[in-house]
């Protein structure tokens, strides 16, 4: 019959108090998953302390698949630093460089402008329409580390949903026949 028909046997074998016991440790595993989460935004103080460059922009210091870790501090924003933002009316955050810092003398607010690498021009045309400036409410945070290419995994699971199936019905299956 081979492993499937053992697999198929297996399943059908479990008692209810097995399954409930698996069920439970399953929880376990994606509780203690979100809390890691939650401490790692208290420590960074960044809304996603972990992000993944989707695009060829930062080339050739970021490459698409990256992971960068960000950290959000009250200190003040300089021209070079690599951040992370948010520009309103899109949902996926950008990862660029800032180029030019700008403070208005009236309020103080800290004005940015920012820019790929890898790009030929500024972000403006990136920005939500009539913007011109970022101000730090968009930025999620400035990146003190990353993991070169640990990020592919995100972007082959996002662009090809089924490998991303097949993977979670792969370890579903695993903890429903798994014997402890």
């Amino acid at each position: 019959m081979g492993w499937i028909g053992e697999q198929i046997d297996s399943i059908k074998s479990i008692q209810f108090r097995q399954l409930v016991t698996q069920a439970i440790s399953l929880g376990m595993i994606v509780t203690s998953a979100l809390i890691i989460w939650k401490a790692l935004m208290c420590v960074t103080g960044s809304e996603s302390p972990v992000v993944v460059v989707l695009s060829e922009s930062m080339e050739p210091g970021f490459k698409r698949g990256d992971i960068l870790f960000l950290h959000m501090s009250k200190d003040p924003i300089r021209a070079g630093e690599i951040v992370v933002f948010n520009v309103d009316g899109r949902e996926i955050p950008i990862v660029h460089r800032i180029i030019k810092v700008h403070e208005r003398q009236d309020t103080g607010e800290i004005n940015v402008l920012t820019k790929g690498d890898n790009n030929p021009s500024d972000d403006r045309l990136l920005y939500a329409q009539g913007q011109l400036w970022l101000q730090r409410h968009h930025i999620m945070g400035t990146a003190v580390g990353f993991l070169p290419y640990v990020g592919w995994v995100t972007i082959i699971m996002t662009e090809k949903p089924i490998i991303k199936y097949i993977l979670i019905g792969a370890l579903g299956l695993l903890v429903i026949t798994s014997k402890d």
